[in-house]
């Protein structure tokens, strides 16, 4: 948790933060790793940001040229400063990027399906032990999310890794200290190199 209400971007750009126990951001380091391995996918790309909390992924997404973000969390608070974040990184861009913040509570706003364009990348930061990574994964598989290039990234505590099921195809997985990231691609998914050549990975300095 950052202190004094306040992020900063790795490009600079000071966000305001949820205060007290309300979210746990992501740490610079963590959102500047993820940043690095997902640059080749991120122009033009559509982010859904699940547990926005901040909405700081979403935002580092923007300034890298997603076109549209979809930020998700049930805490009025983080969604009335996600809303504000994503606002002030967005106006920034020309043409300014779709943004859109729902205030839902998470996997029965997933059961529900979309009917939109699916998205390509996929950020999951759920609080670590409330159980939440099996069945968010199994409705964003069945709910028309995805393509078959799409990416879940899973943020987790680093000594309890999610499951992400025997239809996921884990694509890269590195660790950040007590946190660590997991790449999925979706089930049924067309394999045709790309991210897919990653092998598994750990942070040294971790």
């Amino acid at each position: 948790m950052s202190g004094g209400g306040q992020l900063r971007l790795s490009g600079g750009r000071r966000l305001l933060s949820p205060g007290g126990r309300t979210a746990r951001p992501t740490t610079s380091r963590v959102r500047e790793a993820v940043m690095n391995i997902l640059a080749p996918h991120l122009q033009d790309c559509r982010w859904l940001d699940l547990c926005s909390g901040s909405g700081v992924m979403g935002c580092e997404a923007l300034q890298r040229g997603a076109r549209c973000v979809v930020a998700v969390d049930q805490d009025p608070q983080c969604i009335r400063i996600s809303r504000s974040n994503l606002t002030v990184v967005a106006e920034s861009r020309s043409p300014a990027p779709e943004i859109r913040t729902e205030r839902r509570e998470l996997i029965s706003w997933l059961r529900k399906g979309w009917s939109q364009e699916p998205f390509d990348i996929v950020y999951f930061d759920p609080p670590y032990d409330q159980g939440l990574y099996e069945p968010c994964l199994i409705s964003l598989a069945e709910g028309n999310w995805l393509h078959q290039d799409s990416l879940v990234v899973c943020e987790h505590r680093s000594n309890l890794n999610p499951e992400p099921g025997s239809d996921w195809t884990v694509v890269d997985q590195r660790r950040y200290g007590i946190t660590s990231v997991m790449l999925l691609s979706p089930p049924e998914r067309c394999h045709h190199g790309g991210t897919d050549s990653m092998p598994p990975r750990t942070d040294p300095s971790a």
